[in-house]
């Protein structure tokens, strides 16, 4: 009996150590690492070395730490447990896997790149003294001589979690109840490892995919050989066959996905960018529009009485020396924000896409048609797996930062914006207290106000009637400057009867075909597609090309408008710079009548001369101007001639009209 008896005590002895063994090494893990973010860390902290990357050196010990003490709390409760002890510990590391994965594999991720930063520092003397001071003053009793023997910890913790949770299955009978609970915690915590071992590989291949060379042109030719400019040749077949679609579009709804949300918000920031740099633009102009108008004034001779005009002067003076130099102040940390999102969106994002999922589908194509692929085909697929798979795992948590990070931009800019009215406001109303009618009863400033308005409206509606007359009224809307400037490009490759306009949101579904938003100006290049379907038309979008639907297209006429002194850039010749013509296209579709009007400027409004190098005006007056610009090359001020008077006139005052009206005109709403 007694020599039964003892085997099995021996294995429920060393059963209870293993367990022991888990349990205090993770309370002594836990301690270490506390070490290691309150003391440490904090330490360097204090020093403040701007050399020192604490960042890049610790990673997420933080998580890490939160997870190891809820960990730690629930093993040190199952010692209560007794006979239930192992199924509630393998119960616990079921219930922490998840999350364990999570932090662990961000961390492991990232441990070569803190290793390289330790071996810099040791080569920088003032920065390993200071290292070396810190470890002596906060952690003495440790022996350490360097912090990779801290920073080694997470990453020996977590691959022997299945090494000890299998020594305490060595020590458990296979008949005992917790036995297949164990074996199941054994099972997840390797897959564990497995996992943050896969994320680790696919973060070293992505990086060393996107990694930025910057060889000399001699470096580059010592490079080429005949295996180098095979693959590359055969990267570049691929990419033509996908584009040209002789390679199938791989449907993949998770991916496609991904990429519209990106695609989303990188159009976003581009829009944000070209409205922020317009806003303040416009801020700027409008301020010196005044200030611009008294200097030519004074320059011309013309006295500048005081009164109202010289009060608003010193008003728009103190708004621009003064109250915008601090609000731009305020708006250049966004800005800079904004720029550097949208070049990281705009130009680094697409590249990880073609290689992620382009190069993926003509390997694939190949293998399906050939049945087998090369081993320089094999292990470019695996990176193309690699890349892609990171994607598809990060691409949804970028997303998710992108836009609050937008929002906090966009929250801070309207703060600004608040504070910029408040203080014109207030600045207002100091000069409104000092204006001849600032004291006026109210009554009788709005009465003042009221004849002032009507009178101002009688002008402009005979203005309207006039200007009516002469053209009809525009129904294009106006273009962002980036749109602009791809409509001008589009007219320049193709022509202006070639152009269309988006009428509803379009999601490309087949193979090469685009995906559009409303409002988008497109070229068209073939009015079939390669099967002959009249309602499936290939265009140019500005880059892309592909097919979308001729149903949700219209055609488009670009209207130029020109302020004198202004010049547009010419899109044939410069005999035609003040012309347009509104041709439609020979395909199918909303027919637009062809005609080529020709312009004259018109006054605007009335303008008093108020000295004898000044020209009167009378609203609506055709006029000849001589030079968009005074005798100093000022573009505020023009040189007409107004029947046979010449002297100069606001430019401002100015508008260029058509003055024949076409006959079918039709213009898409």
């Amino acid at each position: 009996i007694y020599e039964e008896v003892m085997p099995c005590n021996r294995m429920e002895l060393s059963q209870r150590l293993a367990v022991e063994e888990l349990i205090t090494t993770e309370a002594s893990y836990v301690h270490n690492i506390q070490l290691c973010v309150s003391d440490i860390r904090a330490h360097l902290q204090k020093k403040q070395l701007p050399d020192l990357d604490l960042e890049g050196l610790f990673s997420n010990t933080d998580d890490i730490l939160h997870i190891s003490r809820q960990f730690l709390k629930g093993l040190e409760a199952t010692a209560t447990q007794e006979h239930e002890q192992l199924l509630c510990i393998s119960a616990l590391f079921q219930e922490f896997k998840e999350e364990m994965e999570t932090v662990y594999k961000i961390y492991c991720a990232s441990y070569e790149h803190a290793l390289l930063l330790v071996e810099s520092y040791r080569k920088d003397p003032r920065l390993q003294e200071e290292i070396l001071e810190t470890l002596s003053a906060t952690v003495p009793h440790t022996g350490a001589s360097d912090l990779s023997f801290f920073l080694v910890m997470p990453v020996q913790r977590v691959t022997k979690y299945p090494l000890l949770l299998g020594k305490i299955l060595e020590n458990t009978p296979a008949s005992a109840s917790a036995y297949p609970a164990l074996q199941a915690a054994v099972r997840a915590m390797a897959q564990v490892n497995a996992n943050i071992n896969e994320y680790k590989r696919r973060r070293e291949v992505a990086t060393k995919y996107n990694k930025a060379e910057h060889l000399t042109l001699r470096d580059r030719f010592a490079r080429l050989n005949t295996h180098s400019i095979a693959k590359k040749t055969t990267r570049l077949s691929r990419l033509f066959m996908h584009e040209a679609g002789i390679v199938a579009k791989m449907e993949d709804k998770e991916y496609d996905s991904l990429e519209e949300k990106f695609q989303c918000v990188a159009s976003s920031v581009a829009v944000l960018k070209e409205n922020v740099a317009s806003y303040l633009g416009h801020l700027e102009a409008g301020t010196l529009a005044c200030l611009w108008e008294h200097r030519d004034r004074l320059q011309m001779g013309i006295p500048i009485d005081e009164g109202p005009a010289q009060q608003y002067r010193r008003f728009a003076e103190y708004l621009h020396c003064t109250v915008f130099p601090e609000f731009g102040c305020g708006w250049r940390p966004q800005v800079r924000l904004v720029w550097a999102i949208k070049d990281y969106l705009c130009l680094q994002g697409p590249d990880m896409f073609l290689a992620g999922h382009v190069g993926r589908a003509a390997v694939e194509h190949r293998m399906s048609e050939m049945g087998s692929v090369t081993y320089d085909e094999e292990a470019a697929m695996n990176t193309y797996l690699a890349i892609n798979a990171l994607l598809v795992a990060e691409l949804p948590r970028f997303n998710q930062v992108a836009l609050q990070l937008l929002g906090q931009i966009l929250c801070s800019l309207s703060a600004l914006q608040h504070e910029l009215a408040a203080q014109v406001l207030h600045q207002a109303e100091k000069e409104l207290e000092q204006m001849p009618h600032g004291r006026v009863p109210l009554p009788s400033f709005w009465k003042m106000v009221e004849d002032t308005l009507q009178q101002s409206g009688a002008q402009l509606r005979s203005f309207c009637q006039t200007f009516e007359m002469v053209t009809p009224s525009p129904v294009t809307q106006p273009l962002n400057p980036a749109e602009e400037r791809k409509v001008l490009s589009l007219v320049s490759k193709h022509g202006p009867d070639k152009l269309y306009q988006v009428t509803s949101n379009i999601s490309g579904s087949k193979d090469l075909d685009l995906t559009l938003q409303k409002g988008q100006i497109v070229a068209l290049l073939q009015s079939v597609d390669t099967k002959g379907n009249t309602n499936r038309w290939l265009v140019d979008a500005g880059g892309p090309r592909g097919f979308v639907p001729a149903g949700k297209l219209q055609p488009y006429c670009p209207v130029q408008s020109q302020q004198p002194g202004m010049q547009m850039p010419a899109l044939e010749s410069s005999t035609e710079r003040r012309r347009h013509s509104c041709v439609s296209p020979e395909a199918p579709g909303p027919q637009v009548a062809t005609f080529t009007p020709a312009f004259q400027v018109v006054a605007g409004f009335s303008f008093a001369a108020r000295s004898p190098q000044e020209v009167n005006l009378q609203a609506g007056q055709p006029v000849v101007v001589l030079e968009p610009h005074d005798k100093k090359g000022s573009k505020e001020w023009s040189l007409v001639d107004v029947n046979g008077q010449r002297g100069y006139v606001p430019s401002s005052y100015l508008v260029t009209v058509p003055v024949q009206k076409p006959m079918g005109w039709s213009l898409p709403v």
